[in-house]
């Protein structure tokens, strides 16, 4: 399973000290006032919380270059963030009413005179300004220009092993500016940089699953293989195809027809278009027609080998497949981001917004919570805002490592899916049976045992976590007011007795153990590159299924955009139009049996055989009702027909 998250993000640093500041920023609550020296207003957050007298190593030295974004609040950011709410809320009267990509710039965005004041102030410090666009401006300089800019020190600090700069106090900006600065971001460096590329890498070598396969699920019974559960248990299925998950999410003669989705990930597969063709024939999929399927990409590209860019073609792969196998009659644009890192991420989303790419937007990448700065974060969430008021929805998806815990020794979400204007998406494994017939989900969450030695047993039944949705309460966003009366109040007041922000909001299909067959050109130990398929999962498979399925909500509503979701998704909660995910739907225990290649792609070094028990996501566990793990469930039978009616 190829992961659905960036390795490596652009200023990453803990955040975990500073509980709500995200949500601060966000809403453009006015910043602090610097006590000493003329007027300033403190950007809260610009320090990360791994700066401490602890790991203090010294001052950076004066001639060192900085880079960094002055992320600009515009004219009205509590204004912005309200709009986008009115706008997003089914009760409100302002539901609907969006705002075109320009309308909302002219309302909420910085004026020039903001920009220029800015530009002034930098410059003036002896900071270049490296470029200007109507969300930031880019500077480059001196450390001692930056700390003259920004009120603040520059030191060394070690963090895990290495040492990085960062502020000594949280930066600051002259207050004769009136608040036209939102944050500051790249004032330290941690992650390091990468020696940058201008060329792509090829496909990655290939990857192929061995069989034997069931068809749907239980279609192929594992009756030589041990027992599991007390039964004999069936093998993982092939893949299933779009004609699958259109029946089980209850797709009926929807298409999409009409809207736009977008698909933002790093980097671009140089074969998209033929893999997606290629595949749409092969699996009865709509044939994609001519300008359907578009790209807009960065004029070139950084950090390849440490983003690990062709690793990124598969994830370019599956969204498009994906989405065009659950709203073949979508519109669908691909927006690459020049690396793997917050700063080019937050640009391919920009150029969305900027332009009304589309109405929908799938995001299969994220990084975790602690990870995320609270300088960042407003970033984000200002461009979420923006996409709210044009009727731009953004899905993201949740995790691939449950409760994170087995991977970083702490409980925590992902991000931006823990963004309060964001869908965060969940995973399942799907049973689809014979006839293309639902038939249960439970939560995804995975233990994996090997066969024995004497093909007997199974070794240490059920065996360890291997991977899961990702789901669980925030430490640093608020509870946004959409959850409030639909998610367990032990679960939003996990970390903060005011309440946070409770990731997934809905969930799809996302088990590599049932998951979804993709079609890609690989390379080949040959050195060739040739397509072929192989099945696929994670909540980067979910996001993209999700977003194809309101495409279709989107279709029946007469193409008007539906907008932020997560309003509507909560004001359905409880109702028939969701399937209610559990981890125990049949009463028994559930697994399935898997054959793999050992080197990956043919049986010349053998073969690994093991059973995977579904539904066992770390500490995380789908119960009825609203769960951490598929947030307030699936798309059942009449969820896509129920935006027709409102």
């Amino acid at each position: 399973m190829r992961s659905n998250r960036a390795a490596l993000r652009a200023g990453a640093s803990m955040a975990a000290t500073l509980p709500m500041i995200a949500g601060a920023l966000a809403l453009g609550i006015p910043a602090a006032h610097a006590a000493d020296g003329p007027a300033r207003d403190t950007l809260a957050g610009t320090r990360p919380a791994w700066a401490t007298a602890k790991a203090d190593k010294g001052s950076t030295s004066d001639s060192a270059q900085v880079s960094a974004r002055v992320y600009l609040a515009g004219r009205d950011a509590a204004g912005l963030a309200a709009y986008a709410k009115a706008v997003s809320d089914p009760a409100s009267p302002a539901y609907g009413t969006y705002l075109s990509a320009q309308q909302s710039q002219a309302r909420f965005g910085a004026t020039g005179v903001q920009v220029a004041a800015v530009r002034s102030w930098l410059t003036a410090a002896g900071l270049k300004v490296t470029g200007t666009t109507r969300h930031y401006v880019s500077v480059s300089g001196e450390v001692a220009a930056v700390e003259k800019a920004f009120g603040t020190q520059l030191h060394n600090y070690s963090k895990g092993g290495r040492t990085y700069r960062a502020p000594s106090k949280s930066a600051s900006a002259p207050a004769s500016l009136d608040g036209a600065v939102l944050t500051v971001t790249g004032l330290d460096n941690a992650p390091h940089k990468a020696a940058s590329k201008d060329q792509l890498p090829p496909p990655d070598a290939v990857f192929k699953n061995s069989g034997p396969f069931s068809s749907y699920y239980g279609s192929t019974t594992a009756s030589t293989l041990p027992s599991a559960y007390g039964k004999k248990i069936p093998y993982a299925v092939q893949g299933y195809t779009g004609k699958q998950l259109r029946a089980a999410y209850g797709a009926g003669g929807y298409t999409g027809k009409g809207v736009r989705i977008a698909i933002t990930d790093a980097y671009a597969s140089p074969t998209i278009a033929y893999d997606a063709a290629t595949y749409a024939k092969a699996h009865g999929d709509a044939r994609w027609k001519t300008g359907q399927l578009t790209q807009v990409l960065p004029s070139g590209y950084t950090r390849t080998e440490e983003c690990g860019a062709a690793g990124w073609y598969g994830e370019e792969t599956l969204d498009v497949e994906a989405v065009h196998a659950v709203a073949p009659a979508a519109d669908v644009t691909y927006v690459g981001a020049a690396s793997c890192y917050d700063d080019d991420l937050l640009d391919s989303l920009s150029k969305i917004v900027d332009n009304h790419l589309a109405d929908i937007v799938s995001n299969s990448w994220g990084d975790i919570e602690a990870n995320q700065t609270p300088d960042l974060a407003a970033a984000y969430d200002q461009v979420f805002q923006f996409g709210a008021v044009e009727g731009i929805g953004f899905y993201f998806s949740s995790g691939d490592n449950g409760d994170e815990v087995a991977d970083t020794g702490t409980k925590q979400v992902d991000t931006p899916a823990d963004s309060a204007w964001v869908t965060a998406v969940g995973g399942t494994s799907l049973a689809v049976g014979r006839n293309d017939t639902y038939l249960w989900e439970t939560g995804w969450g995975t233990d994996k045992a090997s066969l024995s030695a004497d093909g007997k047993s199974w070794t240490d039944f059920p065996g360890a976590f291997t991977s899961g949705a990702g789901g669980g309460t925030s430490r640093t966003v608020a509870e946004p007011y959409y959850q409030k009366g639909v998610v367990p109040k032990a679960l939003a007041t996990a970390n903060s007795a005011a309440g946070n922000r409770v990731v997934p909001d809905i969930s799809a299909i996302a088990d590599p153990n049932t998951g979804f067959r993709v079609g890609q050109t690989q390379t080949f130990p040959d050195g060739t590159e040739q397509y072929s398929e192989y099945r696929i999962g994670g909540t980067s498979l979910a996001a993209p299924v999700i977003a194809a399925v309101q495409a279709l909500g989107q279709e029946a509503r007469g193409g008007r955009a539906i907008g932020f979701a997560n309003p509507s998704i909560y004001s359905r909660y409880g109702s028939r139009v969701y399937h209610d995910v559990t981890d125990n739907p049949t009463g028994s225990g559930l697994a399935v049996a898997r054959v793999d290649f050992a080197n990956g792609y043919d049986a010349a070094d053998g073969l690994l055989t093991s059973v995977r028990s579904l539904g066992k996501d770390s500490s995380l566990s789908a119960v009825k009702g609203y769960d951490d793990v598929t947030g307030v469930g699936t798309p059942a039978k009449g969820y896509v027909e129920s935006y027709r009616r409102r």
